[in-house]
C-alpha cells in the first residue's frame, strides 16, 4: 500500500516523532524513550514515515540515525497555501466590518 505525507502526519503520534526529529537526528532506541508505546510500535511509525519521505536514515557504525525532511513538508504547504489564501481574505472582510462597526 503507497501512503502519501497526509496519511503520514495524520496521525498524532507521527507527528510529535516528526516534532523530536525537526532539532536533531535520533535512533529508534531514543525516539521511543519519548513514548509509552511499543518499541515496534514506535518502529511502525517510522517506517511509515520513512516510506513518505519525511524521515532520511543514516547509517552510523551499528546504528540508524532518523533525520526530519522538511522539503517533503512543502506539500502539505502548498495544500495549505490555497485556503490561506481565502482565509486572509476573509479575515480582512471581516477586520473592515468590525471597524466600520467600531465607527458607527
Amino acid at each position: 500500500m503507497r501512503r502519501d505525507v497526509f496519511q503520514a502526519i495524520a496521525d498524532p503520534t507521527r507527528r510529535a516523532i516528526l516534532s523530536l526529529l525537526a532539532f536533531n537526528a535520533m535512533t529508534p532506541n531514543a525516539i521511543a524513550e519519548h513514548f509509552d508505546s511499543s518499541r515496534q510500535a514506535i518502529s511502525k511509525h517510522i517506517k511509515i514515515l520513512a516510506e513518505c519521505q519525511l524521515l532520511n536514515q543514516e547509517q552510523t557504525g551499528r546504528e540508524i540515525y532518523y533525520h526530519f525532511n522538511p522539503q517533503k513538508m512543502q506539500e502539505v504547504d502548498q495544500w495549505v497555501a490555497q485556503f490561506r489564501e481565502q482565509w486572509e481574505k476573509r479575515f480582512d472582510q471581516l477586520d473592515a466590518l468590525l471597524k466600520k462597526q467600531k465607527n458607527k
